[in-house]
């Protein structure tokens, strides 16, 4: 059946307007698939092998080796949660050359007890707990600091911070052995690189719900060697049978959130994230591990007379990662300034890149117990910060979408004469074909995609590698694998396979990969046209325009 219309395709009589809608629609739709054949690219470069040991580590002496405070703001338990801030502890980057800095709010925090068994296990380690409401500047006055709880967490740790290089880690990211020389290299020009301003890694995250790798095939898989205690997993959030509700439909909506955010961030965010990294048009930042200078950070946050530089320059606002970033960005250091130059002139100004993503090194998100509407009300709390930070690409995004863009792409191929001519006839039939063709493509395209990143092919394996981190396939193709071998026998690493990346089986995956979908442009439509409100750590927040966020106390 041929679409209603005012003109014969078949002989070239497309309306101006729908001949201009068709073609916007015909280069979007190629220009989509441009950025994600660069983000795919990328990934397929850069992460199907191990990154190369880190070149500070291996050409400077010890004593010429940069400090790096590390800071790990947290609130309550995560997921493995000793297993993620115990990977800042074993870095190959020497121990007294690193401060790790452990922030909680208050001595009640459950995670307090964690920190302090982290503090027994790694007494070399220089590592200490600040505890926000101990702060000086906020027991002098508490309106130092806006209301940004992250921020108030952080202040104390960063003001304090030994050296000039601060790396920020979330405390619920696992990260490689190697990151952190790696990051040094890429911020400081080592091993030849340039010298940066602003350095963060790709987020990865893993659903622990329904994990395939039971105790036994660990201790298999480490070639007989102990599997962390099982106190190091919250019980809050341990996979526990008896956490499940009976229902299926309830156990879905309670338990699959962790599975939408895993398909996320291993599919459209890994391809776009990465693409725009690489072609480095606009700051692209999401804060789960970043790395700059504090002399740098302090120089362009130095404007406000009631706010200290450095990160508390942002306490007033949500979004400090990107707000950090878009800082070091479009902000001038001094030797960058026009005046610098004029009054040295002949001198030769070292010269800085805005920012630079360390490719081949994924930070890995555990997740686990985490509802759907707790998935939603995040990916809101994103998409409403970043309309107001990044009006015109939040505004476009759900024509980035495989369901959108496949709609785009659809209708271009059945309006615009040029394809009409060639046998792509005008009718529903054909566009529902064209429009199914696009999603099979994108549905192929993320799965191999999901493959990678999941095989552990840039990851150090050791024997303190994560369960969550291992290359593992579901249980029918783990078991069934004819290659089947252990990944760490006898100390011998086997390179994993890129069907080491199959956690789920396939309707497994593409279950969670089509919920994600559909539910992108419902998210966004109530995100963007439904509201400022926004929840963060427990608390209610509104944004106003200037991306300052207002807390919403509860009435008296």
């Amino acid at each position: 059946m041929r679409r209603p219309a005012l003109h014969d395709p078949a002989a070239g009589n497309v309306s101006p307007l729908r001949s201009a809608v068709a073609t916007a629609c015909l280069v979007w739709f190629g220009f989509v698939w441009l950025v994600c054949a660069i983000g795919l690219t990328q990934l397929f470069r850069y992460y199907s092998r191990k990154p190369r040991p880190a070149a500070c580590l291996e050409t400077l002496a010890e004593n010429d080796i940069p400090h790096v405070t590390i800071i790990r703001p947290l609130k309550g338990l995560e997921p493995r949660l000793y297993e993620c801030l115990a990977s800042t502890l074993r870095q190959t980057y020497p121990k007294r050359k690193t401060t790790n800095v452990f922030c909680i709010e208050t001595r009640d925090d459950p995670a307090l007890s964690i920190l302090e068994r982290l503090l027994r296990d790694f007494p070399k380690a220089d590592a200490r707990i600040l505890v926000e409401e101990e702060d000086p500047l906020l027991l002098a006055n508490n309106n130092a600091l806006g209301p940004n709880p992250k921020i108030r967490n952080m202040s104390r740790a960063y003001r304090e911070a030994t050296g000039d290089l601060i790396w920020i880690l979330d405390c619920n990211v696992w990260i490689g052995k190697g990151v952190c020389g790696r990051m040094v290299d890429l911020l400081c020009g080592y091993g030849g690189n340039m010298k940066n301003k602003f350095v963060h890694q790709t987020p990865l995250s893993v659903d622990l719900d329904s994990h395939t790798l039971l105790a036994e095939e660990r201790k298999e898989l480490l070639q007989g060697e102990q599997a962390p205690d099982s106190a190091d997993i919250a019980a809050t959030t341990s996979p526990d049978s008896r956490n499940h509700s009976r229902g299926k439909l309830k156990r879905l909506l309670q338990r699959g959130g962790g599975r939408l955010d895993e398909a996320f961030m291993s599919s459209a965010h890994a391809k776009f994230y990465n693409a725009i990294n690489t072609v480095l048009v606009a700051p692209c930042v999401m804060g789960k591990s970043t790395m700059f200078r504090k002399s740098h950070l302090d120089y362009v946050t130095s404007s406000n007379p009631d706010r200290t530089p450095g990160i508390d320059f942002f306490s007033d606002n949500i979004c400090e990662d990107h707000l950090v970033g878009d800082a070091l960005w479009y902000k001038p250091q001094a030797l960058e300034e026009p005046a610098y130059r004029r009054a040295h002139p002949g001198e030769k100004v070292e010269k800085y890149g805005k920012h630079a993503m360390l490719f081949g090194d994924f930070c890995f998100q555990p997740m686990s117990h985490t509802s759907v509407a707790a998935t939603i009300d995040r990916r809101l709390r994103w998409l409403r910060v970043r309309k107001f930070t990044v009006t015109l690409a939040t505004f476009v995004e759900p024509g980035t979408e495989s369901i959108v863009n496949s709609l785009y792409g659809a209708y271009a191929l059945t309006t615009l004469p040029f394809f009409t001519a060639r046998g792509i006839a005008p009718t529903w039939p054909a566009f529902f074909l064209v429009w199914l063709a696009s999603m099979t493509l994108w549905c192929l395209v993320d799965y191999v995609q999901y493959l990678l990143l999941h095989s552990a092919k840039t990851i150090e394996l050791d024997e303190h590698t994560p369960d969550f981190v291992l290359p593992q396939r579901s249980a029918r193709a783990y078991h069934n694998a004819a290659v089947l071998q252990p990944l760490l026998a006898d100390k011998v690493f086997r390179t994993p396979g890129l069907l080491d990346g199959a956690r789920r089986s396939f309707d497994e995956w593409w279950f969670a990969w089509i919920a994600r979908e559909v539910s992108a442009l419902p998210i966004w439509v109530w995100a963007f046209w439904g509201g400022v409100t926004v929840e963060w750590r427990g608390r209610r927040f509104w944004v106003s325009l200037d991306t300052k966020v207002h807390e919403i106390l509860p009435e008296a």
